[in-house]
């Protein structure tokens, strides 16, 4: 009949226990405090209700925990670190080499992740942060790996477009010259092994390799028949200048054994093959390799500006040269000897 025991009063109650009762409820009172809130005693069911309120703030994060505390402190760490690490990395001049980014990446991000280490608070909370920081710097990282492409790949192809216009330009020489092609072959492939770096290097020097050995391999292709060419229309220039302008026997003469050289006897007695392999051949070309592109001049660029000066020298020449310099500069000309020997010499 344990149940009716609430039902009994204190008279129905043994003495010694209401007494020790009485004692247990004093001695309570004694040790705790009563909860005051905002100015207000709370009594038991008060209490209850306020601490239900505080766990529901609690759960839904209106109150910030100890954890909570601990990460909003380490994000402003993490924040300032990552800011760090962005102010390292935006110092570098792209494009570079793959292998000097990663070692500046690997030096900014064991700086960024020893201040980390330094300022953080917590050990438990610190990992979670730590981590996040690394995924940052991570994702920071990637972008800068796209950006340093895009610079490498934009200044290679702007070189390489400049070295294949250049190619195209020494195709195309007015005089042809293989001393200058080399020099500009060498040149181009200079710049392009100085200035061209990071990851788009490999992509392009093989593609530069490959024009310019195109480009190489057309102008010794076509050089020794436009050499050809060349010596054959000097020559009747020269015919034309010894006989009409200058009126020089012996500049004629020489004009015309180089023609008929170059016409008759290399096509009768000579193929193409051998005309080239000769070595009579390989001093014309030397000679002409020395006079059209030397350290001193350059006559594919100087040909119009050299070619005009000589053409108003020799029309000076022809219309008053020889007549205030007659005895001095008269050089051997044409002369009929049917009307007498004393008959003066005229055009």
């Amino acid at each position: 009949m344990r149940t009716r025991l609430c039902d009994l009063k204190d008279d129905d109650l043994d003495p010694m226990y209401v007494k020790k009762r009485e004692q247990l409820k004093e001695l309570v009172a004694s040790i705790i405090r009563p909860k005051i809130v905002q100015g207000k005693s709370l009594n038991g069911k008060e209490f209850v209700s306020f601490l239900e309120k505080i766990l529901e703030a609690l759960n839904k994060g209106e109150i910030p925990s100890t954890g909570s505390l601990v990460e909003v402190f380490n994000k402003g760490i993490v924040e300032r670190c990552l800011k760090l690490y962005n102010g390292r990395m935006g110092k570098l001049r792209l494009p570079m080499p793959e292998q000097s980014l990663q070692d500046a990446h690997d030096r900014s991000r064991e700086e960024a992740m020893k201040a980390f280490d330094e300022l953080h608070f917590g050990r438990r909370h610190a990992k979670s942060s730590f981590e996040q920081l690394d995924e940052d710097i991570k994702e920071v990282n990637k972008n800068i790996i796209m950006a340093n492409e895009y610079h490498s790949a934009r200044l290679c192809e702007a070189l390489y477009t400049q070295c294949e216009d250049n190619m195209d330009q020494l195709q195309v020489l007015r005089l042809p010259s293989m001393a200058k092609f080399n020099a500009g072959f060498l040149q181009c492939n200079r710049s392009f092994e100085q200035e061209c770096i990071g990851p788009s290097r490999a992509n392009y020097e093989q593609r530069i390799m490959k024009m310019m050995g195109k480009s190489r391999s057309l102008f010794i292709k076509e050089y020794n028949q436009r050499l050809f060419n060349w010596l054959v229309t000097f020559s009747l220039i020269m015919v034309m200048v010894g006989r009409f302008i200058i009126k020089f026997i012996l500049i004629e003469m020489a004009a015309w054994v180089l023609f008929i050289f170059l016409e008759t006897y290399t096509r009768m007695f000579w193929s193409s093959e051998s005309l080239y392999y000769n070595p009579v051949w390989h001093f014309i070309v030397s000679t002409w390799e020395t006079i059209v592109y030397n350290p001193i001049l350059d006559l594919d660029r100087w040909a119009i500006p050299i070619g005009c000066t000589v053409a108003l020298w020799m029309l000076y020449w022809r219309c008053y040269g020889r007549r205030k310099h007659k005895s001095r500069w008269l050089l051997p000309m044409y002369n009929s000897h049917k009307s007498g020997s004393n008959r003066p010499r005229s055009d």
